[in-house]
């Protein structure tokens, strides 16, 4: 099933697709914050290193199933699948967008 992302969110995943952390970095407003396994990455530096991490650290695919809003925050659900501990996974990617940029984003189970 495809479904229509907004834009910048489509950029996010077809970067991650890639294991671009600058691409994905890039996606991002300056002062941007990623949560992601209790963690908080704030600012685009911190962001690429994340990425980075995460796409040397694993193999995966990710492939988004359904788009929704809560709360004023994209709500994409995606499906995971790779070398990682409870794979495969579905998890909620909780955007908040400002202008053309992602401004916030929260990774949940």
């Amino acid at each position: 099933m495809t479904i229509e992302l907004p834009d910048i969110i489509a950029q996010y995943f077809a970067a991650d697709k890639k294991s671009d952390a600058k691409a994905i970095a890039e996606c991002f407003t300056q002062d941007a914050v990623v949560v992601d396994e209790g963690n908080s990455y704030t600012g685009r530096d911190a962001i690429q290193q994340w990425m980075a991490n995460a796409s040397t650290e694993y193999s995966y695919t990710v492939e988004p199933f359904a788009l929704s809003e809560e709360g004023g925050r994209t709500v994409v659900t995606s499906h995971l699948v790779g070398n990682f501990p409870g794979s495969p996974v579905d998890l909620r990617y909780f955007f908040v967008l400002l202008g053309d940029k992602i401004a916030e984003l929260e990774i949940v189970p």
